[in-house]
């Protein structure tokens, strides 16, 4: 809000310099963004008299003026505004002024070869308007030539851009921030005095039909006649301007200037206006929600499509205005109005907001609405803009009707127990020359009166205090008045305490987990990806979570899993020309079960299409990527992440995945989650290629594995220096058997008695089925490694293990030794 000094003079008294008020105001929480001084943009303009206007001898637009500015010669001007002429009082800009709004020192100089010393100026050249027709020319009567034009332009005042940071709504309203300053300050507080307004009755033309007493809890309707439309006076243009709200005409500036000063939203509609909108003499205002399908013209002259939502003010049940936002176009205040309807009215915030927020408008009025205006002083505003709308449009109230639902007047504040021992333990000592101590209990209740607050000391220490109705709203607790008392006191005037010891920080095991798992899924080239945590619902589960206002109709529980998204997300990179999408998601994922609502972390990955390069040797087309091929990229995450031999076993649980070739995977006996191709008939309806692989896995289980000191640390093992021993073995096995299950019992047979530390690896190096196989059989080769870490191993040392391992296999799974 743009507050003016001269203005915030006249409410308290202040003998701060602008600088110091806001860096008071500032300390305070109400945040000063930037000082006007609007002293400097008029620095050394006069009022003139043009005396002579003749016509340049050179230039047609051109007019040689002779201006009296009150010295013993007047000056010669030259100026090119058409509407100079002589017998007008005029600003003039003397030599040696400076004019920052146009950044122009004014100098002596020649125009067209005629001698010009000053200049007449406009308004827009002396920052008051952004573009001028012509010199601005004074109407005011008998006008001291040589006066400093600054008193008389309201350039005499400094403008603070102040903003509150805690959004307040009494810090909207210059009475609210000349309470704030009189408690920061000590100075006296003048508020405008309010004329008592005689109104000669209630005629039965006027009645209040208020149908939602919630979101409009009271509404004062005013008739006043006689009204005589035309510019405001200048001082309240003044006013206005200094704002930053452009003058209209009298009504509609005598509501806005009301609006400024008290923070109490105010509408004036054309009465004549209303009756040809109704039709009918006799006028019933109501206020209720829009009917679907309704509509109005607001005054911004945009034809707006009503929301059940939308609060309306009607007259006759005929939208009329949106409530606490904006008025009606057909209804408002013109240059041929005679006669006014006055709103005054209080509005329920939620509802204000809900209703801005339909039509996406936000206005003067409904962000203080919003917030929430002070309830106690309607009709002290209403009785102030009915005295001011009498002093500048002579208009005279006849008519006033009112619906008030309020509750009475205790309701409006109330009584909150403060412990000056609680205080003190809150916020800390205070430093009072070089000494330190607690904050004084009669500077607490120096603090809390200076605020409007009435104490009520109920024992030592300990007092009642009762919160003004303009503060009803943000002091409701003990520690609302403790940061009040901390916020006048001054923040920076408690002492410092450090703490004592510092610790060091650390990472908790899940997020150094989780760091690792990203590294090692980029360094697989993949890139991790960021959804919303909400999921296409399609079919409603008992498992999903509804969301009872979602943002987008589509999105309307939260999901609970991460796969489908990033099917989705593969989808839309190929139908964008961006090709495959090989990339994992670490998220959220949300489930309700019969023991509640559950929210887990949760890891998934998709990964397709021809990586390699140079594809002109396959005439450009893709070579799709083998279920082995993907595995190995997964596998290679593993062997990054230090986790040991993971099992895979065959899965046909997840529908999305080919029942053929997916994998459930295994770690140390606690499940890991599913890895395996999608399926046909899905990648057939996304239009997705041929080889795309999906993987689940369960964070908790990795966390878990990691749960202990010597998986997490990496620990040096020195390499072997003695050669090794190789060995294959090849033999027939049944299809049914899988690798991993060979692979573990060759593990477990070398390592039995002593041979722990010889197998060094175990290796499937080929594959056959066909010709010369049994049916239901296939052929495998492995390759095991022994290696001694102290010795070169002899045959006398392999032989008994390596046949421990053909034994092993041909008892557990009766396979044919071919070698």
């Amino acid at each position: 809000m743009r507050i003016s000094l001269n203005w915030l003079r006249e409410l308290v008294d202040i003998t701060l310099s602008p600088e110091e008020l806001a860096q008071t105001l500032t300390m305070a929480g109400f945040e000063v963004e930037d000082i006007e001084d609007r002293r400097t943009w008029a620095d050394g303009v006069v009022v003139g008299r043009i005396l002579e206007a003749e016509p340049h001898p050179n230039a047609d637009k051109l007019r040689v003026c002779q201006v009296d500015v009150g010295e013993k010669e007047p000056l010669n001007i030259v100026c090119g505004a058409s509407n100079a002429r002589a017998g007008i009082l005029v600003a003039v800009a003397t030599v040696g002024t400076y004019l920052p709004t146009i950044d122009l020192k004014i100098k002596p100089t020649k125009l067209r070869g005629v001698r010009s010393e000053g200049m007449i100026c406009s308004l827009s050249e002396l920052g008051l308007e952004k573009q001028s027709e012509g010199i601005h020319i004074f109407t005011q009567d008998a006008l001291a030539l040589g006066t400093d034009v600054r008193s008389l332009l309201g350039l005499d005042d400094v403008i603070l851009d102040l903003t509150s940071t805690a959004n307040r709504a009494d810090a909207l309203s210059m009475v609210g921030v000349a309470r704030e300053v009189a408690a920061l300050t000590g100075g006296a507080l003048h508020l405008p005095e309010i004329p008592e307004t005689t109104i000669a009755g209630n005629h039965e033309d006027l009645n209040m039909e208020i149908l939602e007493k919630v979101a409009c809890p009271a509404y004062i309707g005013t008739l006043i006649e006689g009204i005589k439309i035309a510019p405001s006076p200048e001082w309240l243009q003044s006013r206005l301007l200094a704002a930053g709200v452009r003058p209209i005409n009298n009504v509609v500036d005598a509501t806005n200037y009301i609006l400024l000063e008290w923070g109490q939203p105010l509408h004036a509609f054309d009465r004549d206006r209303l009756q040809t909108v109704t039709g009918e003499a006799h006028l019933t205002i109501g206020v209720r929600f829009a009917n679907t399908g309704e509509t109005l013209k607001t005054l911004d002259g945009q034809a707006r499509t009503l929301q059940p939502q939308t609060l309306l003010i009607t007259a006759n049940d005929r939208p009329v205005a949106l409530a606490g936002v904006m008025g009606g176009e057909e209804t408002e205040v013109y240059e041929g109005t005679t006669r006014i309807l006055l709103e005054a009215a209080l509005f329920d915030p939620l509802s204000i907001r809900r209703s801005a927020r339909t039509q996406g408008l936000r206005t003067e009025a409904s962000a203080r609405y919003e917030r929430g205006v002070n309830q106690a002083e309607l009709e002290v505003a209403c009785r102030r803009a009915i005295a001011l709308i009498q002093e500048v449009a002579a208009g005279v109230p006849t008519t006033q009707a009112v619906a008030d639902a309020r509750p009475d007047k205790s309701a409006w504040t109330r009584a909150i127990e403060l412990r000056q021992e609680r205080i003190h333990q809150v916020l800390g000592q205070v430093e009072v020359e070089d000494n330190t101590i607690d904050i004084p209990a009669r500077d607490i209740e120096r603090i809390l009166t200076a605020l409007g607050c009435q104490l009520e000391s109920v024992k030592k220490g300990v007092w009642r205090v009762t919160v003004p109705p303009y503060r009803y709203r943000d002091l409701e607790r003990e520690i609302d008045l403790i940061e009040e008392i901390a916020r006048l006191y001054g923040y920076d005037r408690f002492c410092e305490t450090l703490p004592v010891a510092g610790e060091p920080g650390y990472l908790p095991l899940e997020e150094i987990v989780t760091r690792r798992l990203r590294e090692a899924f980029r360094a697989a080239g993949l890139t991790e990806v960021l959804h919303y945590s909400y999921a296409v619902t399609k079919t409603r589960s008992d498992r999903q979570i509804h969301i009872s206002n979602p943002l987008f109709t589509e999105y309307s529980s939260l999901r609970t899993e991460l796969l489908s998204g990033l099917i989705q997300a593969f989808q839309y990179n190929l139908e964008q020309g961006n090709g495959p999408l090989n990339g994992f998601e670490i998220g959220r994922v949300f489930s309700a079960d019969e023991d509640g609502l559950l929210e887990t972390e949760a890891l998934a990955g998709i990964i397709g299409g021809d990586p390699s390069q140079g594809k002109w040797t396959r005439s450009g087309r893709d070579l799709p990527m083998t279920w082995y091929e993907a595995k190995g990229i997964l596998e290679s995450v593993f062997q990054r992440l230090g986790l040991p031999t993971i099992e895979y076993q065959p899965n046909r649980q997840d529908e999305r995945l080919h029942p053929g070739r997916t994998a459930s995977l295994w770690l140390q006996g606690e499940r890991l989650g599913n890895f395996g191709q999608l399926h046909p008939q899905l990648r057939q309806e996304l239009g997705l290629p041929d080889a795309v692989y999906g993987f689940e896995l369960e964070l908790e289980t990795i966390y878990t594995y990691f749960d202990r000191e010597e998986s997490l640390r990496p620990l040096f093992k020195p390499f072997s220096t003695y050669p090794a021993a190789d060995r294959d073995i090849a033999f027939f096995a049944p299809v049914d058997v899988s690798v991993a299950d060979i692979q573990k019992v060759v593990v477990k047979a070398a390592r039995e008695k002593g041979g722990e530390s010889l197998l060094e690896s175990v290796e499937l190096f080929d594959e056959y089925r066909g010709e010369h196989v049994v049916e239901g059989q296939r052929s495998l080769a492995f390759r095991l490694v022994y290696r001694g870490s102290d010795r070169t191993l002899t045959d006398a040392e392999v032989e008994p293990l390596h046949q421990k391992v053909r034994d092993a296999l041909v008892e557990k799974f009766g396979v044919s030794l071919r070698s």
